[in-house]
């Protein structure tokens, strides 16, 4: 990529491992961001660096910024085919976090309840205490001391304070004051009081175990809410069954290839049960293809010769030779993962603000704890409450909710978009989408399929339509016209004529002719001003009314039948218009086709407002007017002639079966063939929102309650723990519920 004809500048992924919350994340976009001309986001929930930088500045550079800033970094290459995460590394944590619970567990017990508490129970609570405060901790304490160097705070700062200070107290109580004299009966309060005679083993051990035990499970959900993208990986094929032409005479040989090594023109074999290897196109055989992992489409499509294929889909039945013509990175699944990956690249403004908030939100915490120490010696406390009253305030503090209340709800909702058929450009689409009031449709490709269809056939003479759409057909097979193959492909095959078509001749701009089974046949268009029996001349002048074409036939000089042909609405359509007009949405037709075709197709979607013979630059100008009136217009296109009135608008909404151009310009992506897509697109957008402000919500709140309570010595440290990773979970659970998320369809056929 450039910038505006200056020197060129690259986007490189990076991996940075280490982080723990938000204050992590504004350190290493701090450090990145000291580089000249560097700019980077980093998302907490999947661990990742977008770094723009000048293409003068070095990879390793980057790295090392990252890394002289604590935390681990690696580059990121193949953003094709990410990989799930390793479990070898989650295993072994979930082994450290069990034999912590063996030691914490009696510990927690016998210092909580006072009828466990034995003779000299107190050091027993001791020996099984240091362990964890010492190796169990140390992760904690290790990272602590590396943002120690680098003079910065983080959540493990946090941590590693308030179980030192609770373990240091717990040591003088015991050797140098009275907590260590055995028949100690203490009594556990969810409050901060005590004397030298009280202990905070529980709060030693509890702090750990109870961080690491939520970090464990949100660490599982967080992996839950990007199985969305981990499943697209999961369509890319490893081997392919190539076809090699054998020598004259001979049938082809297969061979099994590696398909990174698959060149475009190749051909290969898909068994059924089997994925298509890469995008192509049918050479031979016949099957229905699966396409829901890929695009959300719930109904197998079937496929023949000269039919596409995309990468990935499953072949739910019959033998498809099929020719390569799109590998690697060009793929449609490549491209649909790279643009899930690169919407998770980016902040929404309102992840900006609250990283702002976390960068500076930690300092202040332990400028607030040593505050508290303070007040509270000052006020005449006892040192044991000062303390404890401080690592309250430093465990409840750590401002995990906050970093992941925005990236886990856009990494489960782009996630799912892309389930469901629908790909965002970045987290700002869906803070767009929510607030769009006016949609702009195009007409053809959009509301309706592009592609021309009988819709009727009205004959006169005694002629059985059937058999006039059989000979028609038979003639029409031999046309390159879309009218001709929307004619040859209305009647079944096997019921076309058998005989062989004679005397072809096709009339530039009028219609075909030819002999077929003995009769003259003539199919043409129907000129201005021609007299047609009455039956006819009705089915012309609907045509007409319509904006569709009427084709005439001709049987050995008499006219038999009137053809009607016309574009159809894209399924999904009617309850489209009707779902955004229920959202509040204003829907505006915006189409180069004529007033006829316009109109009618709006008649039957009961839109209201059309712009017909609209230009390139005329649908442009309306986006534009819109813009200028302060509407925020979502426009939807597939062609060419709708690119710039996407790129122009607030929000492009292109459909993935349209040309390059318009997918290119567009915000969004629509890979469904279904109309509804649009609408879907809305309502994820609006609930993704909606998710992420009860999250930021809660943990502006958690913090606002809880800091005081703890700062007043009313809440105990382990239960600050407990609240902490508690207050994690909630977030990354809320969010999670963004994966079950399902359009809506509507119950009646509309």
């Amino acid at each position: 990529m450039t910038t505006r004809g200056e020197s060129p500048t690259l986007a490189t992924d990076i991996a940075v491992g280490g982080m723990t919350c938000a204050a992590c994340v504004a350190r290493v976009e701090k450090r990145l961001n000291r580089i000249e001309g560097v700019t980077c986001g980093v998302n907490l929930a999947t661990g990742r660096a977008r770094v723009v930088h000048p293409a003068a500045v070095p990879v390793e550079d980057l790295l090392e910024a990252v890394r002289r800033a604590g935390y681990t970094a690696d580059r990121i290459t193949d953003e094709g085919a990410p990989e799930p995460p390793a479990s070898g590394c989650h295993d072994e944590d979930c082994v450290k976090v069990a034999l912590i619970a063996v030691l914490a567990l009696p510990v927690l017990l016998v210092s909580m309840i006072p009828a466990l508490q034995f003779r000299n129970w107190q050091w027993v609570c001791f020996l099984l205490a240091t362990p964890v405060a010492l190796w169990g901790a140390e992760a904690f304490h290790r990272r602590a001391l590396r943002t120690l160097r680098h003079s910065t705070a983080t959540m493990d700062t946090l941590v590693s304070l308030g179980v030192v200070a609770s373990y240091l107290w717990s040591c003088y109580a015991l050797f140098l004051g009275t907590a260590g004299t055995p028949g100690l009966v203490m009594p556990f309060s969810l409050s901060t009081d005590g004397g030298h005679d009280h202990v905070y083993l529980e709060a030693t051990v509890g702090i750990p175990l109870f961080v690491l035990c939520g970090r464990l499970m949100e660490d599982r959900v967080r992996r839950r809410t990007g199985s969305a993208l981990y499943a697209l990986a999961g369509l890319v094929v490893k081997d392919v069954s190539v076809l090699d032409d054998g020598p004259s005479g001979e049938p082809p040989s297969e061979r099994l290839l590696p398909v990174a090594r698959l060149v475009p023109g190749q051909r290969f074999l898909v068994r059924p049960g089997e994925r298509v290897a890469t995008d192509g196109v049918v050479v031979s055989g016949s099957a229905a293809i699966d396409l829901s992992l890929l695009t959300g489409e719930s109904v197998p499509r079937e496929v023949g010769p000269g039919d596409r294929v995309t990468g990935g889909t499953l072949n739910a039945g019959g033998s498809l030779v099929v020719r390569a013509t799109e590998v690697g990175a060009d793929t449609r699944l490549a491209r649909m993962t790279q643009l899930v990956w690169e919407a998770q690249a980016h902040k929404a403004r309102i992840q900006r603000l609250a990283d702002r908030v976390a960068g500076v939100f930690v300092p202040a915490v332990l400028a607030l704890a040593a505050s508290v120490l303070g007040f509270w010696l000052g006020a005449g406390a006892s040192a044991q409450g000062a303390v404890t009253t401080a690592v309250a305030v430093l465990v409840v503090a750590c401002p995990c909710a906050l970093g992941l209340a925005t990236p886990t709800a856009l990494l489960a909702a782009t996630g799912r978009g892309a389930q469901v058929g629908v790909l965002f450009k970045g987290p700002e689409v869906l803070e767009r989408l929510r607030a769009v009031d006016t949609v702009v449709l195009d007409k053809t490709g959009t509301l309706t399929s592009g592609t021309m269809r009988l819709l009727d056939t009205v004959t006169t003479g005694g002629w059985p339509a059937a058999a006039v759409l059989r000979l028609a057909a038979a003639v029409e097979q031999l046309s390159e016209h879309p009218v001709g193959r929307a004619i040859a492909a209305a009647a079944p095959p096997a019921g076309r004529a058998p005989g062989a078509v004679s005397e072809f001749t096709s009339m530039a701009g009028t219609g075909v002719r030819a002999t077929v089974e003995g009769h003259a046949l003539c199919v043409r268009r129907i000129p201005p001003g021609t007299r047609l029996p009455d039956v006819l001349g009705e089915a012309r002048d609907r045509a007409d009314a319509a904006g569709r074409t009427a084709v005439l036939v001709e049987i050995d000089g008499a006219c038999v039948a009137v053809l009607t042909l016309g574009d159809v609405l894209r399924r999904g359509s009617v309850e489209l218009v009707a779902r955004l007009r229920t959202l509040g949405v204003e829907v505006v037709m915006l189409t180069g086709d004529g007033p006829g075709p316009a109109h009618a197709i709006a008649g039957e979607l009961g839109i209201e407002k059309v712009r017909h013979s609209a230009s390139p630059e005329d649908k442009a100008e309306f986006v534009a007017r819109l813009k200028a009136a302060g509407r925020v217009a979502a426009v939807v296109g597939d062609g060419v002639n709708d690119a710039a009135a996407l790129a122009g608008c607030e929000l492009g909404m292109a459909m993935g079966t349209g040309t390059d151009v318009a997918v290119g310009a567009a915000s969004v992506t629509l890979m469904r063939t279904d109309a509804l897509a649009v609408v879907d697109a809305l309502e994820l957008a609006k609930r993704t929102m909606g998710i992420i402000g009860s999250n930021l919500t809660w943990a502006f709140t958690y913090n606002i309650l809880l800091i005081p309570i703890a700062a007043a010595g009313m809440l105990n440290p382990m239960i600050a723990a407990v609240a902490m990773s508690g207050s994690s979970l909630l977030v990354v659970g809320n969010s999670l519920r963004l994966r079950s998320w399902r359009p809506r369809r509507a119950t009646a056929q509309a």
